[in-house]
This record gives structure tokens, C-alpha cells and sequence, in this order.
């Protein structure tokens, strides 16, 4: 690599960094599931690989070989050796279980003891799997955090089937213009008048939700007003997930709620992440497309029981603190949560 360039001549530090991660280290780390996995002899891949990456980040700066090598990282924005292992050996973890189910890894990897097949990790007594170790073995047990959130080819996304193509007249979206700090107290208006036009109409749920997340434990919440009285209240809580996943959760379990109510025409929800609230109709594959496939389907049921019926999507920030969707706030921050095994707070 030092034929390419120096401080004076040569390619530039970007073009050496891309060079260093799209080429060396890829041959560098191929076939790294062979000894990266847990409980494995790693001291001497891993001196072997932070030299290399240490000369790469010298090569890529200019600069001194007694540099530190955790500050070149930095400056050079190379990941350290063992994070980017630890990145990648996750992500291959996962690709057994996207295999047909009838694959052999998925038959060495079944945990059912089977009379006819000694083959699989079901078979193994326990004094036997305590020993056993590799890559396989780590993907067994990252396995149960492991849940179906993605399907391709699911009906609710088919041309001709999709609620856009069908009923793209009866949802619709009121955003809140963020710019401007005088228009709070319009948006609070707005809200007061929108809640006061829709308590006259007995058929028109309202649906307020928000999420918080405190110690990695996640508490979604829901709100359901039917004739300007609370009627429905759903709590739920989850470890170790993302804040755009529990608010699309909590909407899909307000939604859910609503639709299953008699004689409701319209449904009403109000939340302060609109953008997420898009997310279900968005025709593109995105990590929670089972939370959207499932509210498309309460939707479609909802639209073809009655013309009239419809959804509205109110946006409401939680600066605002307005009076219903400050409560759900509060609510959802309220909740103390004990998580069964050690975790971290960021």
C-alpha cells in the first residue's frame, strides 16, 4: 500500500481509508467465524489484526509509528478490530434463521430431539452442550431474541391490495409546522377545536399515544376516548428495542382497540412522532413492517365495514404539553420498570 501514496504524492487519506476497509480488511477478516466466537482462543488473531490495522491507520494519517493506536483510529475514523468483529458476527448470527426451514443448518440448529435424526443440538444431553462451542452454538442462543419482522412478499403490500390504491381518500395527515415557536398556541387551538368538533360525534374515537424508554426498558401506551370519556387505557412494556418501534407499536395497539369498538366511524390519533405514523403506509421494506402489515390489516377490515369510516393522523409535540397528550407523557414516564438481568443506562 505505500506504493500508492505518501504525505506528498499519491491518493488522498479518504481514498486510502476506503481502500484499507473496502479490500485489506475484508481478505483480512474472511472466514473469521472459524475462531471469533465465544469462549475461543482470540489474543493472537486479535494482535495480528490490531498491527495490521495500526499500520493501515499510520499509512492513512502520516503519521508517527509511537502514535497511540486508539487515537489514529479516531482520527483515520477506522472501528476498532474487536467492535467491527463483534458488528459483523451479529449480522451473520441472523442468516441461518433466513434460510427455508427445511436447510441443514436449520435441522443442526433445531433444538427437538428427534428418534431418527442425532444430528441436531436437540440430541446433545447437557453435559454434552456445556462444552460445545462455535459459531453455530452463538447463533442458537441469539436466536431467542430473534422475532419474524420482515415478510416480502405480505399481501397487505401487494399491488392492486394495498390501502393507497383503495382507499387513499380515507386517511389523511395534520402536521404541526415546527418553525415557527409562535405557532404553538395555534397548534394547541387547533387540537382544543379539533377535540371539541369530534366529542359531539359519538362514533368518533380518539386515539392518543407516546412511548418512553428508561434503563432499555420500553413502556407504550394508549389512550381511547369514545364521547369525550376515556373507555380504554393499554400499557405495554419491552426490553432492548428501538423508540421507533414502540411508538409504531402503541399506535398499532390504539388502532387495534379502536376498530374493535361497535359503532365507530372515525378514528382520531394523536401523536408526537408523526414521521413514524407514515411509516405505515410506506410501501418501502423497513425493520418494523410487521407492526404496519397489521395495522393495514385493522384498517382495511375498518374501511370495508362502512363507506363513511375513516382516520385521521393529528401531530402533537411533546413540547407543547398539551392537555390529553401531556397525561399520556407522564404516563408513560411514570412507570418503573425492573429489568430481569443486568443492563445499561446511555
Amino acid at each position: 500500500m505505500k506504493l500508492l501514496g505518501n504525505l506528498s504524492r499519491g491518493i488522498n487519506p479518504i481514498q486510502k481509508r476506503l481502500l484499507y476497509r473496502s479490500c485489506t480488511l475484508l481478505i483480512a477478516l474472511y472466514s473469521f467465524q472459524l475462531w471469533f466466537y465465544n469462549r475461543a482462543p482470540m489474543s493472537y488473531h486479535m494482535k495480528a489484526l490490531n498491527k495490521m490495522q495500526r499500520r493501515a491507520a499510520i499509512w492513512i494519517l502520516g503519521a508517527f509509528k509511537t502514535s497511540p493506536l486508539e487515537g489514529i483510529e479516531v482520527l483515520a475514523g477506522l472501528i476498532p478490530v474487536k467492535s467491527h468483529l463483534q458488528k459483523i458476527a451479529k449480522r451473520s448470527q441472523i442468516h441461518p434463521f433466513k434460510l427455508p426451514k427445511n436447510h441443514i443448518l436449520n435441522n443442526l440448529l433445531d433444538d427437538s430431539p428427534h428418534q431418527f435424526n442425532s444430528h441436531n443440538m436437540g440430541s446433545l444431553t447437557y453435559r454434552q452442550k456445556v462444552p460445545a462451542k462455535g459459531h453455530l452454538i452463538d447463533s442458537k442462543f441469539k436466536s431467542y431474541g430473534i422475532f419474524p419482522s420482515f415478510f416480502p412478499l405480505n399481501p397487505e403490500f401487494a399491488p392492486g391490495q394495498r390501502i393507497i390504491d383503495n382507499f387513499s381518500d380515507r386517511f389523511s395527515f395534520n402536521l404541526a409546522n415546527k418553525k415557527e415557536k409562535e405557532k404553538n398556541n395555534h397548534r394547541t387551538q387547533e387540537l382544543d377545536e379539533m377535540v371539541l368538533r369530534n366529542s359531539s360525534i359519538p362514533n368518533t374515537a380518539l386515539v392518543i399515544t407516546d412511548a418512553s424508554i428508561k434503563k432499555d426498558i420500553a413502556t407504550s401506551i394508549a389512550h381511547i376516548h369514545l364521547a369525550n370519556r376515556p373507555l380504554i387505557k393499554t400499557v405495554h412494556h419491552a426490553s432492548f428495542v428501538m423508540s421507533s418501534e414502540v411508538e409504531l407499536f402503541a399506535i398499532r395497539c390504539g388502532i387495534n382497540q379502536a376498530c374493535s369498538l361497535n359503532n365507530v366511524s372515525k378514528i382520531v390519533v394523536v401523536t408526537d412522532s408523526i414521521h413514524i405514523a407514515k411509516k405505515i403506509f410506506n410501501l418501502g421494506s423497513h425493520p418494523f413492517q410487521i407492526h404496519s402489515a397489521a395495522i393495514l390489516n385493522n384498517l382495511w377490515k375498518f374501511f370495508i365495514a362502512n363507506d363513511p369510516n375513516s382516520i385521521e393522523f393529528w401531530e402533537c409535540p411533546s413540547k407543547l404539553k398539551w392537555k390529553l397528550h401531556h397525561e399520556v407523557d407522564k404516563d408513560s414516564k411514570s412507570f418503573v420498570v425492573t429489568p430481569s438481568f443486568p443492563s445499561k443506562t446511555s
